[in-house]
């Protein structure tokens, strides 16, 4: 833990200044809160009003999760959630190669992979949640936001089923798109959104050994190894369920706020996340794309990874065995890269907080609390 927290300082600029802490006026159907002191007062037209709210509830959200060492819990549990998705992928694609199973069976499968793992980041995203909204003093603790999630376990399997059915429609949806719908003319699209990406996380620094019989090969016993199912076809389907996940949480971020926090029903929560997305969709948007910048950016220091090297992949470089501090190095910045992109996926579960909180009251982020939005 102390490594992702120190990492996520270097990568931040997060400090450990004491917060400045303010409260709101309570009456909007959650405790009294803390709004930490965020960006410095700006410009008041709507654009730069609309940056400030977003960018505020990002930065906002770094600073909370640097007061609260204890969120990390989340950041790592996530990590675990998705590293079980890419073994069940693979579980799953190891049995079906044996047994051939009709296609009702491989959908049930995606469907129960998919829930599980919805249902356990829901849970988490809850205890993220509740442990900001806590009203005891001091920093927030995630494993008591963890105990008063289960409180509401029933409500949050019913959503996880409802966003586990609606991501297999979004990849059946994907599926038809790109296979049957898509036009021929318009292949050159899908092979930049698929086909670059599949090609790039198979060369160096991704491929950090550039050996393929370390991941085919089982020493000793021949076949195929398991190492293989997992990296890069179970991390692959990951990351496309990650990106479908992405899009659900986006569309219906207040949710769980709404259901933990307010006590709705689904029905009601559901209804209440499209009110207030409404009332903040642009500055949801600018923290989204602010927040996937910074992860985007630390995905791209690969290119300079390979500049300085020489090194990009086995069929267009003699070097097949990079040297040792090569390969240090390049396993140093994949574990990097994973670590700031679950950092930065808790810090958009905090801002998701702090835009609801400024749905709810007309504040900005992150300001001193008395700063309506524009």
């Amino acid at each position: 833990m102390y490594l992702v927290s120190a990492i996520a300082e270097v990568w931040f600029g997060l400090c450990r200044k004491p917060p400045v802490i303010h409260t709101l006026q309570p009456g909007f159907g959650f405790p009294t809160e803390r709004v930490f002191e965020g960006l410095p007062d700006g410009g008041g037209s709507s654009g730069s009003g609309i940056i400030r709210q977003g960018i505020g509830a990002a930065f906002a959200g770094m600073r909370t999760l640097n007061q609260n060492r204890q969120l990390l819990w989340f950041t790592l549990l996530a990590g675990l959630v998705l590293a079980g998705n890419a073994i069940g992928h693979a579980a799953f694609w190891y049995l079906n190669r044996t047994l051939q199973p009709d296609t009702i069976v491989l959908y049930a499968q995606d469907l129960v992979l998919g829930f599980a793992t919805l249902f356990c980041l829901v849970f988490l995203l809850a205890a993220l949640v509740l442990s900001l909204s806590s009203k005891t003093e001091g920093p927030a603790s995630f494993f008591g936001g963890l105990c008063e999630a289960k409180k509401y376990l029933k409500t949050l399997f019913i959503w996880a089923q409802v966003l586990a059915f609606a991501a297999f429609l979004l990849d059946r949806l994907y599926v038809f798109i790109t296979l049957i719908w898509f036009p021929h003319e318009f292949g050159f699209l899908y092979t930049i959104m698929d086909g670059s990406f599949v090609s790039t996380i198979n060369q160096f620094p991704f491929n950090w050994t550039l050996d393929w019989d370390m991941l085919t090969e089982v020493p000793g016993y021949g076949g195929r190894s398991l190492l293989l199912l997992v990296y890069p076809f179970g991390v692959l389907e990951t990351l496309h369920f990650s990106v479908i996940v992405l899009i659900l949480f986006v569309l219906t971020p207040f949710v769980v706020p709404l259901l933990v926090l307010e006590h709705k029903t689904l029905k009601e929560a559901v209804a209440g996340s499209f009110a207030l997305l409404k009332k903040i969709c642009a500055g949801a948007a600018v923290c989204a794309l602010f927040l996937g910048a910074i992860a985007a950016g630390v995905f791209l220091m690969h290119l300079l990874i390979q500049a300085a090297s020489g090194i990009v992949g086995p069929w267009n470089t003699v070097i097949l065995h990079p040297p040792g501090t090569w390969i240090a190095l390049a396993l140093a910045y994949n574990i990097a890269l994973l670590i700031v992109a679950f950092v930065v996926a808790t810090v958009g579960g905090i801002a998701v907080l702090d835009l609801y909180r400024s749905a709810k009251t007309g504040l900005v982020p992150g300001s001193t609390g008395t700063e309506p939005t524009p």
